[in-house]
Order: structure tokens, then sequence, then C-alpha cells
């Protein structure tokens, strides 16, 4: 598991990704998959950013972390809460924002949110299976993951 405390400032979102990226790949997650979990992570990292206070505290930033459990990977975005509930959005066509939890919720296997009395955390679980259980899984024909990752496997 890795937990990474950051500023609750844009700036953040960069490094997040970075250190995500390192550990999916070093854990053996394939680089699409690695690819997909930096968009979630932007995604909940910028609602965050957008919509929440900062952690209670001295530190008053946000919590970022990510476990690998078998073939899953559960990446969360911790911070002070806010007014609403985080939601998926029904934006216009002509809206410029709005899509993030839609890009979460078909990237992702599932999401949510717990709160408790610190703030609040949305979660996101991803499929993530290594590498070489990924390519045995394509070279049976056999469908894994989110859609996304299913069509994925059909064109290439």
């Amino acid at each position: 598991m890795s937990t990474v405390y950051l500023p609750h400032a844009p700036s953040s979102a960069s490094l997040a990704r970075r250190r995500l990226n390192n550990d999916l790949l070093s854990w053996g997650v394939s680089e699409e998959v690695a690819d997909d979990a930096a968009v979630i992570l932007s995604e909940l990292l910028s609602n965050a950013l957008r919509h929440a206070r900062p952690l209670p505290g001295a530190e008053g930033g946000i919590k970022i972390s990510w476990i690998k459990v078998g073939d899953t990977v559960e990446l969360a975005v911790t911070d002070g809460g806010a007014a609403t509930e985080p939601r998926k959005g029904q934006p216009a066509l002509s809206s410029l924002g709005g899509r993030g939890l839609g890009i979460v919720e078909i990237l992702s296997q599932s999401w949510g949110v717990r709160r408790d009395d610190q703030g609040s955390t949305v979660w996101a679980h991803l499929h993530a299976p290594s590498r070489f259980s990924f390519e045995e899984s394509e070279e049976q024909g056999g469908e894994t993951g989110t859609p996304v990752q299913n069509l994925r496997q059909v064109t290439r």
C-alpha cells in the first residue's frame, strides 16, 4: 500500500500520477491499466481540489492512497469533506466540466464514497491483473476487467 499526503493544490496531481505509475508498474500492472489508474486518480484528485476542503489539522492537505490486492487496485482520495456528496453529473454537451466521475465510472469496476469525522474518501476499484496473467487471458480469448479494457483486448 502507498499513501501520500500532498498539499491542497493543483500541482499535487502530477506528483501523485508519477508516484502511482511507478508503483503500479513495479507491482507488475500493465502500462494500459496504469494509464487508466492515472486518469482515475487525476479525476478524483481534481474533484477534491475543486469541491472539498483540505483535511483538518496543521497539514491541511489531501491524502491519496492505492493498494493492490489480487487483481484489483483500489485508489482513494481523502479530503476534508464538502457540503455535498460526490455524484456523477449529467453535463450538457457544451459544458466544460462535470464529466469526471462519469469517466471514473467507465474506467473502473466500481467507485464510491466513505465518510468519517475527518472528511470523505472517494475510492475506485480497477481491474489490474499482473502483466503475465493479462497476456495469458488474452491468448485464451477471455474477457477481464472493465468494458474499456475488454474493448482494447478485442481491437488489438
